[in-house]
């Protein structure tokens, strides 16, 4: 227990040093666009209602690195503000014309763009069903769950999450969400959003998701300026669904927002047959 509990004193600090080191190799952060063939580009990005770390309120600047991102499907995190009638931030129409992207509709909210903050946005394809999930917890928390039929046939789950701050509650929000996914039909599924855990171990949701969807990698993508804690995640529920998670590290990027992006390629339709059963 002592080893345990000094390994994990030792986490933060490690990775502080890290970030260091490569914050002096981030350069200018270019980014070349996505080569379809490869596969489907998904990312996730806690938009902190659209307001930088320049504490400016500026949803342009978000839907420029969406843009930017060049995503084929993009859960965001707090697109919405967090009271009153929860209101969308961001300009549905400019993001349609500029990146080809259409939110995935949702009921009961009429000026909201998503599901308690989290909305999914993708480019081409039919939404079969859309499932919006009310989180238990102290705080107001949510998910979104839609299936994707692609343009090849093939379909795709994907479920977008923002996780309480509360250990307690990320271990129940963690648990309903794998519950719903037992009562449903198993298909290639992709679990991306905030999870708002850095952290491994008995106490961590990281554990509780695992049973289905395995440990996702920990990539940094917290704080945006300077990155340490790995607290975006994009998990799936197949071995080689997805390819090896990125930050969207720009310099607009790290402006934009407290969090940087994450994405990943999904390989929808292009697993070999014994690479397609569930985990």
């Amino acid at each position: 227990m002592h080893t345990l509990m000094h390994e994990k004193r030792q986490n933060l600090p490690v990775s502080i040093l890290a970030s260091i080191r490569a914050r002096k190799n981030r350069g200018a952060g270019v980014h070349s666009a996505h080569d379809r063939s490869t596969g489907m580009l998904i990312a996730s990005y806690n938009v902190h209602k659209c307001v930088g770390v320049d504490r400016k309120f500026d949803p342009a600047r978000i839907s420029h690195v969406i843009r930017e991102i060049g995503a084929d499907v993009i859960a965001l995190q707090e697109a919405d503000s967090r009271f009153g009638e929860r209101r969308g931030l961001l300009d549905l129409g400019w993001m349609e014309r500029e990146t080809g992207l259409f939110p995935v509709p949702i009921t009961g909210a009429a000026r909201a763009h998503g599901w308690h903050g989290n909305v999914i946005f993708f480019r081409e394809g039919l939404v079969r069903d859309v499932h919006q999930v009310n989180l238990p917890g102290l705080e107001p928390r949510g998910a979104l769950m839609t299936e994707l039929e692609l343009k090849d046939g093939s379909t795709l789950r994907i479920i977008a999450a923002h996780l309480g701050l509360l250990n307690r509650s990320r271990h129940q929000q963690a648990r309903m969400i794998l519950d719903i996914l037992g009562s449903r039909a198993e298909q290639p599924t992709v679990l991306m959003g905030d999870l708002n855990e850095w952290r491994l171990g008995d106490r961590s949701a990281l554990n509780t998701l695992a049973t289905v969807f395995g440990l996702p990698a920990a990539v940094p993508s917290f704080p945006s300026r300077l990155p340490v804690l790995a607290l975006d995640r994009i998990m799936a529920n197949r071995p080689g669904l997805i390819d090896t998670v990125h930050t969207h590290d720009t310099p607009l990027a790290r402006l934009a927002s407290d969090h940087l992006p994450i994405k990943a390629v999904v390989k929808v339709g292009m697993l070999p047959a014994e690479e397609g059963r569930a985990v």
